[in-house]
């Protein structure tokens, strides 16, 4: 038998917010398996408050660049090990290079970013001179490009410099208008965190999961009406993940994709999203 651990209970309650002897229990129904434990937790009705993101341990900050026209743009998470150096003006400097770099060879791979020329050597050999500098580690977390040839890029980076995001639209609108809706389309996005731009983008082990879980909750309904129900509940999933069908942020009676279509004109589309956040 596995035995419990203090830890594998913390761990359980911060991703799911039940109580800890509901935990613990769910350990030990599910032998010490995390996630069967977590759908134990969902099916017996406890509300889970995990959502995935994509996270950075440690410290950094995130930081964008687009191009004047607005067709290209990059995000990029540079982590660190303190809040300290994070703050300091040749880390600001040498993250904002790194975005602009990434954008303007349209490079969101973090090793091929790191060999691209910069400052007379490399980023990756210019990051290297800082960290003997520094005596601190520094890496390039992550990076995203997007380009839109046939509408516009932009961006919003949180006040703390630990979360941001970059999205693109399809659209023929006036620029500045197109920019004004990306601001906050990109807000949108840090707030409400999309794990995916199509339904199809989502993993089928985790619809399917999905699935028996909410075939769980309508058992004892007549059966019928069960796949009704349980269609409802994955659109319900979907709406949730998939950034087009999400509420908007700023009114939860209308989806992004009504709301990008009604600003920027008929046939606007979200085209691509990066969302990177340092720390918790």
């Amino acid at each position: 038998m596995v035995e419990i651990s203090g830890e594998m209970v913390r761990r359980l309650r911060e991703r799911t917010g039940a109580g800890l002897m509901e935990c613990k229990r769910a350990l030990e129904q599910a032998g010490g398996d995390e996630e069967v434990a977590v759908d134990n937790l969902r099916k017996a009705g406890l509300k889970t408050a995990e959502k995935k993101a994509g996270r950075e341990m440690g410290e950094g900050r995130v930081a964008a660049w687009t191009a004047a026209d607005g067709k290209s743009g990059a995000l990029v998470a540079l982590t660190c090990e303190t809040d300290f150096v994070a703050r300091t003006a040749d880390f600001e400097n040498l993250l904002g290079g790194a975005a602009k770099l990434a954008a303007q060879s349209n490079c969101g791979d973090p090793a091929a970013l790191a060999g691209m020329a910069f400052g007379g050597s490399t980023l990756g050999e210019t990051i290297k001179l800082m960290v003997g500098k520094i005596g601190e580690n520094i890496s390039i977390g992550r990076a995203s490009a997007l380009q839109a040839a046939d509408g516009q890029v932009g961006f919003y980076v949180h006040h703390d410099g630990k979360k941001g995001a970059l999205v693109s639209v399809k659209t023929g609108a006036d620029a500045a208008k197109a920019q004004a809706l990306l601001k906050e389309l990109a807000m949108h996005v840090v707030f409400a965190n999309p794990s995916a731009m199509t339904r199809g983008e989502i993993a089928a082990d985790l619809v399917e999961r999905e699935r028996a879980i909410y075939l769980e909750e309508v058992k004892s309904k007549p059966a019928d009406i069960q796949a009704k129900i349980v269609e409802g509940k994955l659109n319900s999933f979907y709406a949730t993940q998939v950034l087009p069908e999400q509420n908007w942020f700023k009114d939860d009676s209308k989806k992004v994709a009504a709301i990008v279509e009604a600003e920027l004109g008929k046939g606007s589309v979200v085209l691509g999203y990066a969302r990177f956040q340092i720390g918790s």
